[in-house]
């Protein structure tokens, strides 16, 4: 995915202009919720495959999209998106894989978004 930027800076100026001068305390309440609720969501993806529960494998994916989509964590939420639908269209067959690289997304974001944070 070198198209897609694992951070929007765009998304991260968006949430910044939300509380100007607050000095990046509500940008770093945000990113830690995404940050501890993320990972909630990427286990709830792994039982539910092992389930076969589409509906809540759909509803896993339909959430890291949303909250990824928030924070501008663009690589992540493409991933995510491809998951819902999938698995709405065809099932898991194929969400194995992907949910492989959506973990791997998840920390490149994870990275990126705490550099942002000790940068400032």
């Amino acid at each position: 995915m070198p198209d897609i930027p694992v951070i929007d800076l765009q998304a991260i100026e968006n949430l910044r202009s939300l509380n100007p001068g607050d000095n990046d305390e509500f940008l770093r309440e945000i990113v830690q919720i995404f940050l501890a609720d993320t990972p909630q969501r990427i286990a709830e993806l792994e039982q539910s495959l092992i389930a076969g529960d589409i509906p809540k494998f759909a509803r896993a994916a339909h959430s890291v999209k949303g909250s990824s989509a928030n924070l501008g964590a663009m690589a992540l939420r493409s991933v995510a998106e491809k998951l819902e639908h999938q698995s709405r269209q065809a099932g898991l067959d194929g969400a194995p894989p992907m949910l492989g690289e959506l973990k791997v997304q998840f920390a490149r974001a994870d990275l990126e978004l705490k550099k942002l944070l000790t940068e400032k």
